[in-house]
């Protein structure tokens, strides 16, 4: 195991959360510390996909450690320089939105202030419905940015949903190890 710190950040799109736990098991095979975080929301909110209580302690189980679930526990990432690397997986339009427009109202949004303030990498893996829509912008946003790297990403379903865009999750760990490295792990654009 390398002795990387990494933050991993799960926000709300409940129906990509399945394929999210399988990324924080790979970041989990390959670091020795991983940090976990979850929005609010995602501590709270029992959907179809499952009860946040099991949510969060499989989180807990897999990591080890206590999640970071409120803004005042992730503020500490910051001063205490805590991580190296942050994943944000999955990444709504929401959080994207907040983030492009430096909005910091939930941990996960607070964790990437603090981090980012160190000049160290965040790593997000977008999940979004309106990601050619809406989220766009934000999104052109995040890639202009620095230390901010994207998991390779495309159209899910581009016939029932055509402005849906998601990250490959199985390319969180490869993603990661470019940033270190201050790199855009490559083709960022994925075709079907």
């Amino acid at each position: 195991m390398e002795q990387l710190r990494v933050g991993f950040a799960f926000c709300g799109s409940f129906c990509t959360h399945a394929k999210a736990i399988e990324a924080l098991e790979q970041v989990r095979a390959r670091y020795e510390t991983v940090v976990p975080i979850v929005s609010e929301r995602c501590a709270q909110t029992d959907t179809r996909f499952g009860t946040a209580h099991d949510f969060m302690r499989e989180i807990e189980r897999i990591c080890d450690r206590r999640v970071m679930d409120s803004v005042e526990k992730a503020e500490a990432i910051g001063p205490k320089k805590l991580l190296d690397v942050l994943v944000i997986c999955p990444c709504t339009g929401n959080t994207l939105a907040k983030l492009a427009n430096g909005i910091t109202d939930t941990s996960v949004t607070m964790a990437a202030k603090a981090h980012l303030r160190n000049g160290r990498p965040v790593v997000i893996a977008l999940s979004t419905n309106d990601g050619l829509a809406a989220s766009a912008k934000n999104i052109g946003a995040l890639l202009d940015k620095r230390n901010v790297y994207f998991v390779p990403f495309g159209q899910d379903d581009p016939d029932h949903k055509p402005t849906s865009l998601s990250a490959d999750f199985s390319q969180v760990v490869d993603a990661v190890e470019a940033a270190r490295v201050g790199k855009q792990l490559q083709p960022l654009l994925l075709g079907r």
